[in-house]
């Protein structure tokens, strides 16, 4: 009998995994298709919110906690895997020039590097092959991951650290009794378990269904292109008009991203990819010298505000929810996962843990 069954091999899933196998719990992630192959591995890896001062303050606080650590994380992930999840400090330029205010007081509020561009040579000293812009806010200590990289290295660390992982092995149901979760009905058969966390992503309303339990999370559908660029044609993560430009340290430069409300629906359409092309051309002309050698999409757990469910359930006792973090899985990562594991540990919380509590929506 395991101690905690994970339901769900993403981001989300093998960090908590790793939280509680370091507490000495025996434990074991479900994954109904290959760990980290859904919204984990098709994200960008910006390791901030998108216009951060627009986010309330729940997802600030965990931003902030899992910025202060990534890059030692990712240290210790390659140390631990033997695989660089290439972490990248490389700072992001932002163009939208109509909220400069409120991104400053933001910043000046939460003690965050946030300088204002005022001039177009600022900028373009920044960075080079920009097209025209006459003023931007730079955030020089944002960094990124590679999101392939990154879930291998940790499916790899989870697993070095004595966590089993069950692939091709879906929930079918929770199995509880007198409102205490026992385990997961799977076709492998019954696995039973003291608590059960569901980090499912998208589909976790789905798993909770079928104890007819309800969690507002629901998929959103991102379409994403990468160009093979030479290496050093950008150094900066651009971002411009909701899409934004993310450079890898080969040279390749990611495109994003879409955000479309289709169901479950995974395919990649030629209206976007035309879309992220020209978004793309339109912040680093000399893109449109290389081709576009990859197009693919991915479901984010769309919550309301972006705000993550994370902790036990209220009416089942030991289930517990880490999900919904939308567009912000990678960055709010490390902080949602230890965050969880203090709840379920009963240990002192690195946040409070009532702007993320299950419950929430019912109040």
């Amino acid at each position: 009998m395991y101690d905690y069954l994970i339901i769900g091999g993403g981001i989300s899933g093998l960090l908590t995994a790793l939280e509680l196998r370091r507490a000495g719990l025996k434990v074991c992630v479900l994954e109904k298709n290959t760990t980290g192959q859904e919204s984990s591995w098709a994200g960008g890896g910006i390791l901030s919110p998108l216009y951060p001062w627009r986010y309330p303050e729940a997802v600030t606080a965990l931003a902030q906690w899992s910025q202060a650590h990534y890059a030692h994380y990712a240290d210790e992930l390659h140390q631990q895997s033997g695989i660089d999840p290439e972490y990248v400090g490389n700072g992001l330029l932002i163009l939208d020039s109509d909220e400069v205010q409120a991104a400053q007081t933001w910043a000046a509020a939460n003690q965050v590097n946030l300088q204002y561009l005022s001039d177009e040579h600022a900028v373009k000293v920044c960075e080079p092959e920009l097209a025209d812009y006459a003023q931007a806010l730079w955030m020089p200590e944002v960094g990124q991951l590679r999101n392939p990289r990154l879930m291998k290295s940790l499916r790899q660390a989870v697993l070095n650290a004595g966590v089993e992982i069950r692939e091709h092995c879906p929930a079918l149901n929770l199995q509880t009794a007198e409102q205490q979760i026992t385990g997961v009905v799977t076709p492998q058969g019954i696995i039973n378990a003291a608590q059960v966390v569901v980090t499912s992503g998208a589909w976790s309303d789905g798993v909770l269904a079928s104890l007819n339990l309800g969690l507002p999370v629901e998929p959103v559908r991102g379409q994403m292109i990468v160009f093979a660029a030479q290496a050093g044609l950008v150094s900066r993560i651009v971002l411009a008009n909701q899409h934004y430009i993310i450079p890898r340290r080969d040279g390749h430069v990611l495109v994003g991203s879409t955000v479309e409300y289709v169901g479950f629906d995974k395919h990649t359409t030629d209206i976007a990819l035309e879309e992220l092309k020209y978004a793309g051309f339109n912040l680093i002309p000399r893109l449109a010298d290389y081709e576009v050698t990859k197009h693919w999409a991915g479901l984010r757990p769309g919550s309301k505000h972006g705000i993550p469910y994370i902790g036990e359930h209220p009416e089942i006792k030991g289930l517990f929810v880490n999900a919904g973090h939308f567009r912000n899985g990678v960055v709010l990562g490390i902080a949602s996962a230890r965050l969880l594991a203090d709840i379920a540990l009963q240990r002192t919380p690195i946040l409070d843990p009532q702007p993320y509590r299950v419950g929430r929506f019912e109040a």
